[in-house]
């Protein structure tokens, strides 16, 4: 018996641990942005976005989750995908500048309201999209924008761009998505059985052969082509005027009533507490 409750305690523990280790990278690679070792907090981010997808997903697995996980992983991703990128482009691009710093503020402030957002709507819930870009997807686009930026790619056909200017207009860019009403897509669940899964299997095998082989080759670009995809979908949505017969932040498995919304995906508004017990929808004025 005490083997078992040692092991379950070390279950329950697990997922806490990967998320105080997501906060040890983003604050070591803050460290390493302010002393001009870009390429390696640039890596550090990288792998504190791993750290971040795992501890949700043993969380899960082992029915461990808790409302003090959620929480703490949230105030967690704010330095790692917030702060710790911010900074990064700050040492980068905006030390000259009396007030260039403000985009850095800009942009954790929306990762911010993000992070906050998604505790509201989304947070220990069924999804298969998020509700804005993801705050790791931002911060690993503004962190390995440096090491992209050294390939010899990058040297000979985008070195002669603005950078200071467009580095600007990145951040603002992905602090407005962060906060928006677009849907990104959630990593896709891997079946055999489908063309569909078949093929969510072989990108993410030649997603991992190209991150271990050519990883600053890889990285910047794949995370714009997540943003642009999720941008693109919403924007052609919106001209065929189409919107989804069901929410789209709830599994598609999911097909019990309880479990679906009646708001729509794009009016989702966080319940309001009164006397201890939550208010229903209908009687939020």
């Amino acid at each position: 018996m005490m083997q078992v409750s040692r092991r379950r305690r070390a279950v329950v523990i697990l997922p806490s641990g990967l998320t105080l280790g997501n906060l040890f990278l983003g604050i070591w690679a803050i460290v390493s942005a302010s002393r001009g070792q870009f390429e390696l907090a640039a890596w550090l981010i990288v792998i504190a976005g791993i750290a971040d997808m795992l501890d949700g997903r043993i969380a899960r697995f082992t029915s461990t989750g808790s409302d003090f996980g959620a929480e703490l992983d949230s105030l967690v991703d704010a330095v790692s995908f917030g702060v710790a990128p911010a900074m990064i482009m700050y040492f980068l691009f905006f030390q000259s500048g009396l007030w260039s710093w403000t985009i850095a503020f800009l942009y954790v402030a929306a990762a911010i309201v993000r992070l906050a957002r998604f505790n509201v709507e989304q947070a220990g819930m069924a999804k298969t999209s998020f509700h804005g870009l993801p705050s790791p997807a931002a911060g690993g686009t503004l962190a390995t924008l440096y090491p992209f930026s050294q390939t010899d790619f990058f040297q000979r056909h985008l070195s002669h761009l603005p950078w200071n200017q467009l580095a600007g207009g990145l951040m603002l860019v992905v602090a407005g998505l962060m906060i928006s009403h677009v849907l990104y897509p959630v990593v896709p669940r891997f079946n055999i059985r489908t063309l569909g899964g078949r093929l969510s299997i072989a990108a993410a095998v030649a997603s991992l052969i190209a991150a271990f082989t050519i990883p600053a080759l890889f990285f910047f670009p794949a995370a714009i082509t997540y943003i642009t995809w999720g941008l693109g979908r919403t924007v052609l949505l919106g001209f065929l005027e189409r919107l989804p017969e069901r929410d789209p932040l709830l599994d598609e498995d999911d097909e019990e009533e309880e479990d679906e919304r009646d708001t729509e995906y794009a009016d989702i508004r966080p319940r309001r507490q009164i006397r201890g017990r939550q208010r229903p929808p209908e009687e939020i004025p």
